[in-house]
């Protein structure tokens, strides 16, 4: 039998989520006209006042906003309440290394974490399961937003955040994990380490994953289940919106409800903005209607995909969104990290290096790989591999400092780097998702 976390809102009626939305939609715009000058001036430039938004129907008269905004904006110019009101920040790497700070009121922080707690219960998770959060913490949205849902549903949880696989899977076995919240390329990790430590799926505690943060197949989603003997169930969110748990996947798998209550979705035209019927394909765009610290309207997610009102069998009433099947701009997601192509070009030209380099992404043993080569100039040309080493590590060590991630770098000789007559092949991806 089906359970759900808040039932009255998770199975509400189409007609009391349109209500809602409508009238926390009215007072969300006439908070942010209020209180975010920078939110004032859009609209005024767009020729719309509060007045103008008396229901969910008015919501396409509200400019977008873009991640551009997010940097004009860096770091309080979006915030919406006094800084005393605001208890903690998370955050994101942004495009040329001007970070996304999201703010949160204690409000905010305890709705973000009801989102999760659905998406926990909704993958079978109770007050007597033991909840492993493998995600980062710190500034990364995984680790907090977990852990906090992982309390509301009362489970005993276990905040190892990433890494030292070993103790990992120590807890695992010793304290009885039921529930593994975690990258997708980490689970498939943790599963390989312990199959070869001669572990068979039904000597492993766990029953469920939530894995989120980064694109993974249907194809990795069956290898996770076998070799680790659970149901893999999908989260999806942004720092922008609160973190994890803007939408979660039910006991159908095929597909995430989005908290409706709290998010409206919309799917757009990237080219022109029009906003698309149910079931096109388009760009997905999120409006926060009950964040009060940052509250974001009509804002471009970039990520592509599709919307179905279509009844779902576990009883859920909200909208479900498809998996993204990719994006509008160049981001990669890489480790669960967001990394922009110019974010590598911004390191290397301040470097002393050119526009030549090509960045390439792999998954070996289920681990994303980011190797970068990168075209040294005639004048720093040399053979000297000492000198090669040195250059490379400098590299390196910007690119750490820069995205927050590690990766291996290729400095190769002027010119050697083909070409192109169109657009530049900065990017090669050959991660099967």
């Amino acid at each position: 039998m089906e359970r759900y976390y808040q039932p009255e809102i998770e199975t509400a009626s189409r007609e009391q989520i349109t209500a809602w939305q409508s009238e926390r939609l009215v007072r969300q715009v006439r908070h942010v006209w209020d209180n975010v000058p920078y939110y004032r001036k859009k609209m005024e430039e767009k020729g719309v006042t509060p007045e103008d938004i008396k229901g969910v129907e008015d919501l396409r008269k509200l400019p977008f906003v873009s991640k551009a905004d997010l940097r004009e904006a860096y770091p309080y110019g979006l915030v919406a309440e006094p800084l005393k009101n605001c208890v903690r920040i998370q955050s994101t790497s942004g495009t040329t290394g001007k970070r996304v700070v999201a703010f949160y009121t204690q409000h905010d922080v305890d709705l973000w974490e009801d989102c999760c707690a659905r998406a926990l219960v909704a993958a079978g998770a109770t007050d007597e399961d033991v909840c492993q959060v493998s995600y980062g913490y710190g500034l990364f949205t995984g680790g907090p937003g977990l852990n906090g849902g992982s309390h509301k549903v009362g489970c005993l949880t276990i905040p190892t955040s990433s890494g030292n696989t070993e103790r990992q899977i120590m807890f695992i076995r010793d304290l009885n994990a039921t529930i593994l919240c975690c990258t997708p390329s980490y689970a498939a990790y943790l599963g390989e380490t312990m199959k070869e430590m001669g572990l068979t799926p039904g000597q492993i505690p766990l029953k469920a994953g939530i894995f989120g943060a980064e694109a993974w197949s249907e194809e990795m989603r069956r290898d996770i289940e076998k070799t680790l003997g659970i149901k893999a169930f999908d989260i999806y969110g942004l720092t922008e919106l609160s973190g994890p748990g803007v939408a979660f996947e039910c006991s159908a798998q095929n597909g995430m409800h989005i908290n409706e209550d709290h998010f409206i979705a919309e799917i757009i035209d990237p080219e022109t903005g029009e906003v698309l019927p149910d079931g096109q394909q388009g760009e997905l765009v999120f409006t926060s209607i009950t964040k009060q610290a940052f509250p974001l309207l009509r804002y471009r997610t970039r990520d592509v995909c599709v919307l179905s009102h279509e009844k779902c069998s576990c009883g859920r009433t909200h909208v479900k969104m498809a998996k993204p099947r990719g994006r509008t701009d160049d981001m990669l997601i890489i480790r669960g990290v967001n990394v922009f192509p110019s974010q590598i070009e911004t390191v290397l030209l301040n470097l002393g290096y050119g526009a030549n380099y090509q960045i390439i992404v792999d998954r070996v043993n289920h681990t994303d790989t980011l190797d970068v080569q990168v075209e040294m100039t005639s004048e720093m040309f040399t053979d000297n591999m000492g000198e090669i080493a040195k250059r490379q590590k400098q590299i390196v060590d910007g690119l750490r400092s820069m995205l927050g991630l590690a990766a291996k770098v290729t400095l190769v000789a002027p010119k050697s780097i083909v070409r192109s007559e169109g657009k530049a092949v900065r990017v090669i991806d050959n991660r099967k998702i």
